[in-house]
């Protein structure tokens, strides 16, 4: 038998200035069986990055936050682990992406988005690990 393709689970840490919305993708992911961290807002993401980036699989992350936007966000990230997977989660055009993805991001999910479409990219991450 093929182990579980999720084992070890890693976290899933999501960032994002709307509660409402990281409460969506905290029930969403955890019913599909992974871990999830929230962290409201840019600086409290970075604090959690900072003490737990070890276990951190994949990165969610909002752009226009109204503290850091997420470009700054991904770079104080990317400083402490130059390999760690983030996605970008915005409203925002995907232009504002481009030079995060010459950065190493890894992905890029329009707001408003399907949740499938959401669980089935942070699968897809996971498992290139």
């Amino acid at each position: 038998m093929e182990p579980h393709p999720l084992s070890p689970p890693k976290l899933i840490l999501a960032i994002d200035d709307e509660q409402e919305i990281l409460n969506i993708i905290k029930e969403c992911l955890e019913t599909e069986g992974f871990q999830v961290l929230i962290a409201l807002g840019a600086k409290q993401g970075i604090k959690l990055y900072e003490e737990r980036g070890p276990e951190i699989g994949v990165v969610l992350l909002d752009y226009i936050m109204p503290d850091m936007t997420g470009d700054l966000v991904f770079d104080c990230v990317r400083q402490k682990n130059p390999d760690a997977r983030v996605i970008l989660l915005t409203g925002c055009e995907d232009s504002v992406a481009r030079k995060m993805f010459e950065a190493g991001l890894r992905g890029f999910i329009q707001k408003p988005f399907y949740l499938d479409d959401l669980v089935n990219r942070v699968r897809e991450e996971l498992n290139q690990e």
